[in-house]
C-alpha cells in the first residue's frame, strides 16, 4: 500500500492544479453576469456585489460572520501535502478579511475507480493537520465520486466589524505590501513537467502550506485600509481588483517585488503555466509599463497564478512603521518594504515602474 502511495502522482490525474485551475477571468465575468436584482439584506456587509474574498454577515453584536469556500485539483503529487495546501489556501480567505477562522467543512471529489481510498484518507489527514495548526476543527463535509481529484474547504470565521478588511477600500496615497514572494505557479508547473529540482520543491511546498494568519493581526491596525490574498489571478489581477474597486490606480514598483529566485531559472526554460496567458489576456489592457522594466519577465511573473499566495494590503502612510514592526515580529522581515502606491485614477489601472 505504501509503495502505491509513493508511486502515484496526483497531478497526472488533473488537467489543472491549485488556484491555476480557476476559470479564466473573462469567462468568470460572463458566468457571473446577471441583471436580476439582489435581495436587499442590510446585514450582508460583503456579498457578491464586489470581488472580495469571502461573504460577511453582521451578527448585530459588533461581530460579523465570515463565510468562504475554496477548492481545486492537485498542485502537488503527494496526497497529504495536497490536503494541507488546499486547506491553508481556503482558510486564507478568512485571514484576508481580517478575521479569525473558527470551523471548516471538507469538500472532496475523488475518482474512486482510479485512485485508492487510502490516498483520499491522506488528503483528509493533511487537511486536519493544517486545521489543527489554525486552531480550528474540521467538523464535517461532503464527498462525491468525480473524474478528477478535487479538494478544499468551506470555512467560517469571526471578525470584529471595526477590524473588517475589504479589498475595495484603499485610499489615495496608501502604500502597498505583500507577505509572500510570487512565482509558485511557475514552480508548480515545473513539478508537473518533472523538471523541478528537489531543493526548489521544498521551497514550493513550504510556501504553499504556510498559513496567512498575520491577516488577523493586520486587521487590528486601523491604518490597514484594504486587504486581499493573491491567488489564481496573480498579483496583477488581484491588484487590479483592489484598485478598480477603490476607484483608484496603482503604481507597482517592479524591482521591489519579492520573487522566488528559482522561478526566474524556470522561466529561462520557458516553463509558464497556461493560466498565466489567460490572466494576461484578461488584464493586459489595464497595464502600462515604465522605462527600465523587464517587460517580458513581468509578463510572466505578474499574472503568474498563485496558490495560497501572500496577503496584498494597502496602508495609510501614517501606519507604515506600525505595520513594518508587526511584520518583523512575525518573522516576515523580507516583506517590510512597500511594493507600490495607490494613486488617483489614471487611464491605466496599473502602472509598472522599475
Amino acid at each position: 500500500m505504501q509503495e502505491e502511495m509513493n508511486s502515484i502522482k496526483l497531478t497526472q490525474f488533473a488537467h489543472g492544479g491549485g488556484c491555476g485551475c480557476k476559470i479564466a477571468p473573462q469567462v468568470l465575468k460572463e458566468i457571473l453576469h446577471n441583471h436580476t436584482m439582489p435581495i436587499d439584506n442590510p446585514k450582508l456587509l460583503v456579498g457578491n456585489q464586489s470581488n472580495d474574498d469571502a461573504a460577511v454577515y453582521d451578527l448585530e453584536n459588533g461581530t460579523a460572520l465570515i463565510a468562504t469556500t475554496d477548492f481545486f485539483m492537485p498542485i502537488v503529487d503527494d496526497a497529504f501535502t495536497f490536503g494541507s495546501i488546499a486547506s491553508a489556501n481556503a482558510i486564507s480567505d478568512v485571514y484576508a478579511m481580517g478575521g479569525k477562522p473558527i470551523m471548516a467543512l471538507a469538500i472532496l471529489g475523488w475518482p474512486v475507480d482510479k485512485l485508492s481510498t487510502s490516498l483520499a484518507q491522506q488528503v483528509m489527514d493533511g487537511a486536519r493537520a493544517v486545521c489543527k495548526a489554525a486552531g480550528i476543527s474540521l467538523a464535517g463535509g461532503h464527498s462525491i465520486d468525480t473524474s478528477e481529484p478535487v479538494f478544499g474547504l468551506s470555512v467560517n470565521g469571526f471578525v470584529s466589524i471595526d477590524c473588517l478588511k475589504k479589498n475595495n477600500t484603499a485610499q489615495e496615497g496608501d502604500v502597498l505590501f505583500i507577505t509572500k514572494p510570487i512565482g509558485v505557479g511557475i514552480l508548480a508547473t515545473a513539478q508537473k513537467r518533472g523538471v523541478l529540482l528537489s531543493e526548489d520543491e521544498q521551497i514550493l511546498i513550504h510556501q504553499l502550506k504556510q498559513l496567512n494568519s498575520i491577516g488577523y493581526e493586520l486587521g487590528k491596525i486601523k491604518g490597514v485600509t484594504a486587504m486581499t490574498d493573491v491567488t489564481g489571478f496573480g498579483l496583477l489581477g488581484h491588484l487590479i481588483e483592489m484598485a478598480e474597486g477603490s476607484g483608484l490606480s496603482a503604481v507597482l514598483n517592479y524591482n521591489q517585488l519579492p520573487v522566488i529566485a528559482a522561478a526566474r531559472n524556470y522561466l529561462q526554460q520557458r516553463i509558464i503555466p497556461d493560466a498565466t496567458y489567460r490572466n494576461w489576456n484578461a488584464y493586459s489592457s489595464s497595464v502600462a509599463f515604465g522605462t527600465g522594466v523587464n517587460v517580458m519577465e513581468a509578463f510572466n511573473l505578474l499574472p503568474d497564478p498563485q496558490t495560497n499566495g501572500g496577503l496584498l494590503f494597502s496602508v495609510n502612510e501614517n501606519s507604515v512603521a506600525e505595520v513594518q514592526e508587526l511584520l518583523q515580529k512575525n518573522g516576515l522581515n523580507n516583506f517590510i518594504q512597500p511594493i507600490g502606491t495607490m494613486i488617483v485614477k489614471e487611464e491605466k489601472i496599473i502602472r509598472v515602474e522599475a
